[in-house]
């Protein structure tokens, strides 16, 4: 059952649904609420940013475990999907390490790559916990999957929906709702965590029509079978970190996809470097202003660490479920080896710390939500989820003794998978550095 389906069984859904669309919403009602819904409502669900004093939540004083029955319904529906459609083929893509086209075909047709989009561009037009919630739940089944649709919709949409004009929002975003897969490509083999040294170079074509890109980028994500591609160039060193734009472009312009990575973890998702010589970017591709792209690169990374946190969580998750399966199954002595109070405590521990990661998550995308700051607490979630996945996995494996270190049970690939969460999105130190450096300020020094 799709999405659609699924939400259409909700009463405010269905009220949402009635009101006529251009372009139907597959989870519209999380954006589209009825006329009786409150402006505070409304703002809850959106993915601008407003001061403290203007947010009003619709849930009141609650736990962060709180949804709303359209984000309850996206996760039952997203939970179905990684079991039916992604967990069949996980141990073949990872053998292969190649994405089946289907699941990518799948998660375009459950609406689950344009989900903060507006409805007007084929978006579901929903929150961005509900990205945090999708994330979440097809980590549990398979990262690589997750991180596929993590990136489409936490940097590549986001950067459109946030900074292009409305012209460039209206010839990709129906796109990149549809069937267009996109990657972001920042990285380069010279500059890592020093994003901003970056050597690829822009300039502007003799007759100002285009702009001209050469360089090269490496470890970018989904760029094996992207079509699209947000792409950051160097257009003035002498500037610095100012020099630097944003551009949106596409592979037919002249994009050569060169080296696939073979990767300990995440195999299925590609990791490729990016070439471009001589590549001509219509002057209108542009997205924001010249020499702002560092600001959108910082911005929305601090978003995408948001949802590599999510997927840390569901990866450890998705590994502690599976092991205590196992304990439980698993005679010795007369008796499951999840008896034994050994066993238990060990596993309690883990329990503890993957609540708690989730709390953290769940956290920072909530002060996202309501345009509060969130930038510390998104390099802690990122930080401690990406430990703790590290940690969960690590144990699944001991849990299940032989049986774990085997690739049989599927459980040996959450752990390879975990060991990402501290490196991509800004390592573990740098969550460190800038966790310290908030703190500090905070505190006066």
């Amino acid at each position: 059952m799709s999405m659609r389906s699924v939400l259409r069984q909700s009463p405010a859904v269905r009220a949402a649904l009635r009101v006529p669309r251009t372009v139907p919403s597959v989870l519209s009602s999380v954006r589209a609420p009825t006329a009786s819904a409150s402006r505070a409502a409304v703002r809850s669900f959106s993915s601008t940013v407003h001061r403290d004093d203007e947010f009003e939540s619709p849930f009141g004083v609650n736990s962060l475990a709180k949804f709303s029955e359209e984000e309850e319904m996206l996760r039952e529906t997203v939970r179905r999907f990684a079991e039916n459609e992604v967990k069949p083929r996980v141990e073949a893509m990872d053998e292969a390490e190649k994405m089946d086209p289907a699941i990518i075909q799948g998660l375009f047709e459950q609406g689950l790559m344009a989900i903060e989009t507006d409805p007007d561009l084929g978006g579901a037009g929903c929150s961005f916990m509900s990205a945090i919630i999708v994330i979440e739940e097809l980590a549990k089944v398979d990262p690589a999957v997750s991180v596929l649709c993590d990136v489409h919709n936490t940097l590549v949409n986001t950067v459109l929906r946030k900074y292009a004009n409305d012209q460039l929002k209206q010839k990709y975003m129906p796109q990149l709702s549809s069937g267009t897969l996109g990657c972001f490509c920042l990285s380069e083999p010279a500059s890592g965590s020093d994003a901003f040294a970056m050597k690829t170079t822009v300039k502007k074509s003799d007759d100002g029509k285009h702009y001209i890109i050469n360089g090269s980028k490496m470890w970018i994500t989904n760029s094996a079978e992207a079509e699209f591609f947000i792409v950051f160039a160097q257009g003035d060193a002498s500037k610095g970190y100012k020099g630097i734009s944003a551009f949106a472009v596409e592979k037919n312009m002249g994009v050569e996809i060169a080296k696939k990575e073979r990767k300990l973890g995440i195999r299925a998702s590609s990791t490729c470097t990016v070439n471009f010589d001589e590549v001509k970017v219509p002057v209108e591709n542009l997205i924001g202003e010249e020499g702002k792209g560092y600001k959108i690169a910082i911005e929305i990374l601090n978003e995408g660490r948001v949802g590599i946190g999510a997927q840390m969580v569901g990866l450890a998750q998705g590994a502690f479920d599976r092991a205590m399966q196992y304990a439980f199954d698993r005679v010795q002595f007369g008796k499951p080896i999840a008896k034994f109070q050994g066993m238990q405590f060990q596993m309690a521990q883990i329990a503890t710390e993957i609540e708690a990661a989730r709390d953290m998550v769940y956290n920072a995308a909530r002060r996202k939500e309501e345009g509060r700051p969130f930038t510390k607490e998104a390099a802690m979630a990122k930080l401690f989820s990406s430990q703790v996945a590290q940690r969960a996995a690590g144990s699944a494996i001991e849990w299940c003794g032989g049986q774990g270190f085997t690739r049989e049970q599927g459980i040996e690939k959450y752990w390879r998978d975990s060991k990402i969460g501290a490196i991509y999105e800004g390592t573990s130190n740098i969550q460190l550095n800038t966790i310290f450096q908030i703190t500090a300020k905070e505190h006066g020094y």
